[in-house]
């Protein structure tokens, strides 16, 4: 077998590979969209697979309808842009400086941010100090305690060291600050790197609920996944919707579900291709190395 022939077979094995994983990845986002379009009866006797039965959009309507979820979306919307601004905005700061090999105590900061990864106070002991703080029942402190995370910190300080230093150089002779050279050079070039960190960090803000869970007893403070996790726990759905001030009859719990799953996850799934073609090549952060 020559040389072309072995890359076919090697192209059908791979094509063939990535065709059964995005497969395993949209079988079930399909079936729930299935379900939160059949109607009752298909949906009761279990022939909903991936094709809607009896379609029906009375889910939708009762999701779309009710003020609760409409409202955590808002919150959960404005959180999640005030989280991700927020946490570029103090990884950034902590990047670039330490970036720099001339920076006293370098290493040592970054043995204990690197600690940081391996070791944590604990669920308890970060519920206490929210507390301590009155944070609780505040958006602060779904905020706070993440505004830097190690992986991603890490992967900035690589990226800025892969920028060339005859920019900067060239910069400082010019009578640039640190400030400066930051603003109009390092940030710049970092395009594909703080796209994809955003992503990151609004995709763990906007799909987070266990810190919720905890501090936030207000229903006005709930995060959409929180509202759906509730949800998803109680079997008696209706009962949910009629503390909130709706009126649920004709829906089975299930299409409730799955509307409400597909209400929770389209709109992050709408930032993605504003972020494409930077995502691309900051995913590739880190893999080559010199």
């Amino acid at each position: 077998m020559n040389d072309r022939a072995v890359n076919r077979v090697y192209d059908t094995v791979f094509i063939a590979c990535v065709a059964v994983s995005v497969m395993l990845c949209l079988i079930p986002f399909i079936h729930i969209i299935a379900v939160s379009l059949s109607g009752t009866i298909p949906i009761t006797s279990g022939k909903v697979s991936l094709w809607p039965l009896e379609a029906n959009l009375e889910a939708y309507k009762k999701v779309f309808t009710n003020m609760a979820m409409i409202r955590s979306l808002g919150f959960t919307i404005f959180m999640t842009a005030l989280s991700t601004v927020l946490c570029m905005i103090m990884t950034i700061a902590a990047a670039y400086p330490l970036s720099k090999k001339e920076l006293k105590g370098r290493q040592i900061f970054m043995v204990i941010i690197i600690f940081t990864m391996f070791f944590s106070g604990g669920m308890i002991p970060e519920y206490m100090l929210m507390r301590s703080l009155n944070l609780l029942n505040t958006v602060w402190s779904l905020v706070l305690p993440g505004l830097v995370s190690a992986f991603n910190l890490i992967i900035l300080i690589s990226f800025f060291n892969s920028i060339p230093k005859a920019l900067e150089e060239s910069a400082e002779i010019d009578g640039c600050s640190y400030f400066g050279m930051l603003w109009r050079i390092t940030l710049r070039l970092s395009m594909p790197a703080l796209a994809t960190l955003s992503l990151f960090y609004a995709v763990g803000r906007w799909n987070g609920f266990q810190d919720a869970l905890m501090y936030i007893t207000k229903p006005e403070l709930y995060p959409l996944q929180l509202k759906l996790y509730q949800m998803i726990q109680n079997s008696q759905v209706n009962d949910l919707m009629r503390l909130e001030g709706s009126q649920v009859q004709a829906v089975v719990p299930e299409s409730l579900k799955a509307a409400t799953v597909i209400f929770s996850t389209v709109p992050i799934l709408i930032v993605y291709p504003w972020l494409q073609r930077y995502f691309v090549s900051g995913v590739m952060l880190g893999a080559v190395k010199e």
